[in-house]
């Protein structure tokens, strides 16, 4: 394989479809959300991008086979018959593009595919990380590639103006190549700390998510595993104490 390619499941046509993309990145934010949005909204495999940009890896499977590593796009059809209803196309892997090539090259190959099927307006997911602790209630930032998407995003509790910095990889890129292409896009980050995987971040994005699009994703699983991992951290956090007598402010959640 010389270079990124995208098979594509033509017997399934999307409606003036919302990309969300929710890839592998800090806090694992973006790949918790795409994987539960998939699964509640029971989304259909749409298409399929191998790239020679990812790592040389194969996927072990449960049934004795194996799969090279990808990225997957899944189509949720949107039962209303209302003219202005949109399906959702969903972009989930298992990596990223490891080198500044692959990301440019991976990302605009993503944008041209979904403006083909006549997308106009992506979300990227991901992690804001703002601190070494466990976030107990994570805000959510954003920011966009115009101006007309942030007040609909203000009135559904997204926060503009307090997040700086960089944003790596495709949560990014992706809405640069958006623009280029004359899409409109915004970047949904969840505030998350010191967990690899921050199901309390994700859960926030989503409750955002569901607002800002319409949805009434359930969110139970999600909400378990946030528990559980919050009764993770102040077990933690009880042991610490008792092996530093004397600091007993120490804390790991904020």
């Amino acid at each position: 394989m010389e270079q990124t390619k995208i098979y594509y499941n033509k017997s399934l046509k999307p409606r003036n479809p919302i990309l969300l993309v929710g890839l592998p990145g800090i806090g694992n934010v973006g790949s918790l959300v795409g994987e539960h949005l998939k699964s509640e909204l029971k989304a259909k495999k749409l298409a399929t991008l191998y790239s020679p940009h990812f790592p040389h890896q194969v996927i072990m499977l449960k049934s004795g086979g194996i799969r090279l590593v990808s990225n997957r796009f899944y189509l949720y059809k949107n039962p209303s018959k209302d003219k202005g209803a949109r399906d959702i196309m969903i972009l989930i892997g298992d990596f990223q593009a490891l080198s500044s090539e692959g990301q440019y090259d991976v990302n605009e190959k993503i944008i041209e595919f979904y403006k083909q099927l006549g997308g106009s307006t992506v979300y990227t997911i991901g992690g804001y990380n703002s601190s070494n602790q466990y976030i107990q209630s994570p805000r959510v930032f954003a920011v966009t590639t115009e101006k007309p998407m942030i007040e609909k995003l203000k009135s559904n509790g997204v926060i503009f103006g307090k997040a700086a910095g960089m944003i790596w990889g495709s949560a990014g890129l992706l809405l640069a190549f958006a623009k280029k292409h004359k899409l409109q896009g915004a970047c949904i980050m969840g505030e998350t700390g010191m967990l690899e995987v921050d199901a309390h971040a994700a859960k926030a994005v989503l409750e955002v998510l569901n607002k800002q699009l319409g949805l009434k994703v359930n969110l139970d699983n999600i909400e378990k595993i946030s528990k559980e991992t919050e009764k993770m951290v102040k077990a933690m956090e009880e042991a610490m104490k008792k092996e530093a007598p004397g600091h007993e402010n120490l804390s790991y959640i904020r």
